[in-house]
């Protein structure tokens, strides 16, 4: 049985957000920011995360561990991801807290 998610992985370190109902928090480890992925591109996630699936659901959202097993199975330093708004975002985390941080890498990749 496999369960149905809201991205899919693409190579070594690209997420694609899929599914338009949820939003994707990326989690790259614990000492760097989340980045929550939505219809219309990429936002810092403030919130608490939630506490287990049926939470996250309940709040439309999908957690994603980028070093779990499932996903990457390590933390990466940089992370590209496709978003519903049809632009590829390139998050490098060496550049934390400056405006290189989160940028967009392709305007269409469609």
């Amino acid at each position: 049985m496999s369960l149905e998610t809201a991205y899919i992985k693409s190579g070594r370190n690209t997420i694609i957000h899929k599914e338009k109902k949820l939003n994707i928090v990326i989690v790259n480890g614990e000492a760097h920011p989340k980045i929550k992925v939505t219809a219309n591109g990429l936002v810092p996630f403030k919130e608490d995360l939630p506490r287990n699936r049926r939470e996250a659901k309940e709040r439309y959202l999908e957690v994603v561990h980028v070093s779990s097993i499932d996903v990457f199975g390590e933390v990466k330093r940089l992370l590209f991801i496709q978003a519903l708004d049809g632009r590829e975002y390139k998050i490098d985390y060496s550049k934390v807290g400056t405006k290189l941080f989160v940028r967009i890498h392709q305007e269409s990749y469609l």
